[in-house]
C-alpha cells in the first residue's frame, strides 16, 4: 500500500512539473511566490474544492465544468495529433459522460437531494478521464455499454434503417407535393 502510494504521488509530481502541461506555469508561479512545493499546493487546492463541492454555491456548475473543460480540451488535442489511439480514448470517455448525463436527467430529483452528490458526481467524472490506461471510461465502456451495444447492435441498426427510410419516403413524397 504504502509504495503504491509512493508511486501515485512520484506520478502527479511529476504530471506537476511537466512543462507540456497548461497548469505548469500556474503552479510555478505559486510555488516561487509561497516557498511551497507545488505537490502541497496542489492537494491544498483539490481539499479546498472538495470543501466547495460539499458546501458551495454553484457546486453543480463546477462540477459540471470539471467534467466537461478538461476532456473537452484533451479531447480537441487529440483530434490534432496524428495519434488515433487518444482519439479512441477520449471518444470513450464521451460516450460514458452521455449515458451517465441521460441517466441524471431522469433521476435527477432523487439524486439531487443525495448528500455529498455533486462531489462524488466530480470525483465520479476525475474517475473517468483521469490520464491512465484502464481509467473509469474504459472500465465502463467494456464492461457495461460494449456487452449491451454488441447484443442489441443489428436490432437498433435495424430500427434506425427503417426510420431512414420512411423519413426518406416522407420527404420525397412531400418534395414532389410542392411541385
Amino acid at each position: 500500500m504504502g509504495t503504491r502510494v509512493g508511486e501515485y504521488k512520484k506520478y502527479l509530481d511529476t504530471a506537476l512539473h511537466d512543462k507540456n502541461k497548461p497548469w505548469t506555469p500556474a503552479l510555478e508561479w505559486a510555488e516561487g511566490k509561497t516557498g511551497i512545493k507545488r505537490l502541497y499546493i496542489f492537494m491544498i487546492l483539490v481539499v479546498m474544492l472538495g470543501l466547495y463541492m460539499l458546501f458551495g454555491i454553484a457546486a453543480q456548475l463546477l462540477c459540471n465544468i470539471i467534467g466537461f473543460l478538461y476532456p473537452a480540451y484533451r479531447s480537441i488535442k487529440a483530434l490534432e495529433s496524428p495519434n488515433k489511439d487518444d482519439d479512441t480514448k477520449w471518444l470513450t470517455y464521451w460516450v460514458v459522460f452521455a449515458l451517465f448525463s441521460v441517466i441524471e436527467y431522469f433521476s435527477n430529483i432523487l439524486l439531487h437531494w443525495f448528500p455529498f452528490y455533486w462531489l462524488l458526481k466530480c470525483i465520479f467524472h476525475i474517475w473517468c478521464f483521469v490520464p491512465i490506461e484502464n481509467n473509469g471510461s474504459v472500465i465502463i465502456y467494456n464492461r457495461v455499454i460494449r456487452p449491451y451495444f454488441l447484443k442489441h447492435e443489428e436490432k437498433v441498426d435495424s430500427v434506425l434503417s427503417d426510420i431512414a427510410g420512411s423519413a426518406a419516403r416522407l420527404a420525397a413524397q412531400n418534395i414532389f407535393k410542392s411541385e
